[in-house]
């Protein structure tokens, strides 16, 4: 039977991969899958087949995401990581106004958010004993 305790080191790989994702789709600067989609003419074969790669990944996570925090746990998710945001920038430790980097701190939390949700059924059956089942049989 496969292991089915979280671990930070666990927690760690899903959110490089999000990250991955999140990034190789879309960031400020020219090397995302967007810049090469709308910037380079040709290769049509092979942006198809990367985008495709990409909306497989970014659906596993946005469906395991929905179904592991549901909408609730999304709304928490942002409010609390936007109310980081905030007391950072409070603080004097984080300045928005600064280039793109607000959008960059965007893409950072999304990652975040995805892997917490990639993570949160494992962490759940850890501390209270109870499995998520998406499918019901008949």
């Amino acid at each position: 039977m496969a292991k089915a305790a979280i671990t930070w080191e666990g927690f760690l790989w899903r959110w490089i991969l999000a990250l991955v994702v999140v990034l190789g789709t879309f960031n400020p600067t020219d090397y995302s899958y967007y810049s090469w989609v709308t910037g380079a003419e040709g290769m049509l074969p092979l942006k198809a087949l990367v985008g495709v790669v990409l909306l497989i990944v970014i659906i596993i996570y946005l469906r395991a995401t929905w179904f592991s925090i549901g909408p609730i746990g999304l709304v928490l998710a942002a409010a609390f990581f936007g109310a980081l945001i905030w007391v950072l920038v409070d603080f004097g430790l984080l300045v928005l106004g600064q280039g793109s980097i607000f959008t960059w701190i965007i893409l950072v939390v999304l990652s975040l958010i995805l892997a917490i949700g990639m993570s949160f059924s494992l962490f759940r059956r850890r501390i209270s004993g109870q499995v998520d089942v998406d499918d019901v049989e008949t």
